[in-house]
């Protein structure tokens, strides 16, 4: 087994696809947004300097709270950073006295930040304790790995990672823990390369869907896209716009999907049939999507090269409940059921 261990100084955290957030987002002088994902401050930063009046930033990771401090200061009141998940961005923004928002932007998954830093346990590719938590609260990856039956944990794999191997990864996972309970990343990453071979010249690390697998599930991360989407659809007023951007493809679907159902403003089906009763549109797409990182960027920035940017602007209609099924959030089915 070989540990890579962290890098003394991480690189610093480069906003995915700023300029193309920002062109999406047209903030407005005077205009309130929110960025549900402050991490670092880079959008949130640039949202203010475009003129935007305030940003409720939020995050649920108590280090990014604590390191915004010095963010927030500086911004002279213009910035709120509160913590909390995107979930209830609605009842937070409300909450912090932002009412009809102009905007509301989402950076969906893990931040670099988090990737970074071998203590937090997010990375493969630096050893450190398997936890993989945002909010450092609640049962951490080590605790998913070590007592989850190999069925389940076969079958979460494939379904929040769509990994090929999933039930060869799952029974090599309970057979080692059988010996000593998993506790370090790299641990966990050699078995699954124990599996699947080694990583190849060109190919991504095949560690990769397992780990995007469990951070998922401990973090309830497409649960909380949809709700997010749902509660940016509550607090926007018409004319706001709402920008995501996703890194894999379980959430640009979710995103795609849900994006098309709210735009959807002519019956689907057949001529011969009657036609579809469809609610009001509650958004209106703008431009051709996804918007991905051009050349330039990828060079800076590989990260980006995943990274998918999708946006609309809200209508008047009033917003709908949300339906899970409708969106492609696939259901993780425990306990040895169907």
């Amino acid at each position: 087994m070989t540990a890579v261990l962290a890098a003394s100084n991480p690189p610093p955290h480069l906003p995915v696809l700023l300029d193309e957030v920002l062109d999406a987002l047209a903030p407005i002088d005077g205009g309130v947004f929110v960025d549900g994902t402050f991490g670092a401050g880079g959008y949130t930063s640039a949202i203010l300097d475009r003129g935007a009046a305030r940003v409720v930033a939020i995050d649920r990771d108590p280090t990014a709270i604590a390191a915004g401090a010095a963010l927030v200061a500086a911004r002279a009141g213009r910035l709120t950073l509160v913590p909390g998940t995107f979930s209830e961005l609605d009842q937070l923004a409300s909450e912090a006295g932002a009412v009809g928002l102009d905007g509301v932007v989402l950076d969906i998954g893990v931040s670099s930040m988090q990737l970074d830093r071998a203590e937090r346990g997010f990375s493969f590719r630096q050893d450190g304790p398997l936890d993989m938590r945002m909010s450092l609260d609640g049962p951490t990856a080590a605790d998913i790995v070590n007592s989850l039956e190999a069925r389940d944990l076969g079958r979460l794999l494939w379904v929040y990672g769509e990994e090929k191997q999933a039930n060869r990864i799952a029974r090599a996972i309970v057979a080692r823990r059988a010996e000593r309970p998993f506790e370090r990343t790299a641990d966990l990453a050699a078995v699954i390369e124990g599996v699947l071979g080694p990583k190849r010249f060109g190919e991504m690390h095949p560690a990769t869907r397992a780990f995007q697998a469990i951070r998922i599930h401990v973090n309830g991360e497409l649960d909380e896209l949809v709700e997010a989407l749902g509660a940016a659809e509550r607090a926007l007023k018409p004319g706001g716009r709402l920008v995501v951007v996703t890194f894999h493809s379980l959430e640009d679907r979710i995103v795609k999907r849900f994006f098309a159902d709210r735009t959807r403003v002519t019956p689907q089906g057949s001529r011969h049939l009657p036609q579809e009763a469809l609610p009001p549109a509650t958004f209106a797409a703008r431009g051709r999507q996804p918007v991905e990182a051009g050349e330039a960027e990828l060079q800076r920035n590989p990260r980006a090269r995943s990274a998918k940017l999708r946006f609309a602007m809200r209508t008047e209609a009033p917003a709908r409940s949300l339906d899970r099924d409708a969106f492609g959030v696939p259901r993780l089915v425990m306990g040895g059921k169907g």
